[in-house]
This record gives structure tokens, C-alpha cells and sequence, in this order.
């Protein structure tokens, strides 16, 4: 098969398709662990940031609800 390598600049060497499946796997290696390690920061953040929205929301409905609840006077009749 002519497709499964090529030759490469000046040297003559031959890039097979075990060269570039090596290199692929050191590439996307590196990156995973790099995503694995950020991970649980990046959860903790999000976490955060979620309680907080959820905070915010509670503390201004609730003031909200407030400034236009009404005062209902019951009475005999």
C-alpha cells in the first residue's frame, strides 16, 4: 500500500503508520491528564458558582415578594 507511509524531509526516513499513532497517543495522553487534573478544581468552581446564583435568586425574590406583599385585614361582619 502506497497510503501507509510517506516520505519525510531531507532525511529519506519513512513515517509509518505505528510512528504517527505513537506520537497521536503521547499528544492525547498528555492532554488527558492534564484535564484530569484540572478537573475536580473546575467542579468545585462551577459548584460555587451555582450555589451562589441559586443564593442570589432566593434573596432577591424573597425581598422582592416583600416590597409587594399586601396587608389583609379580616373581619366581622
Amino acid at each position: 500500500m502506497a497510503g501507509t507511509t510517506t516520505r519525510a524531509g531531507s532525511n529519506g526516513r519513512l513515517i509509518t503508520r505505528e510512528d504517527l499513532q505513537a506520537a497521536y497517543a503521547q499528544v492525547m495522553g498528555e492532554g488527558e491528564a492534564e484535564a484530569r487534573s484540572a478537573a475536580p478544581r473546575a467542579l468545585a468552581v462551577a459548584g460555587a458558582i451555582g450555589i451562589l446564583v441559586i443564593a442570589l435568586a432566593f434573596l432577591a425574590g424573597k425581598r422582592r415578594g416583600r416590597a409587594k406583599s399586601a396587608i389583609v385585614e379580616i373581619r366581622r361582619l
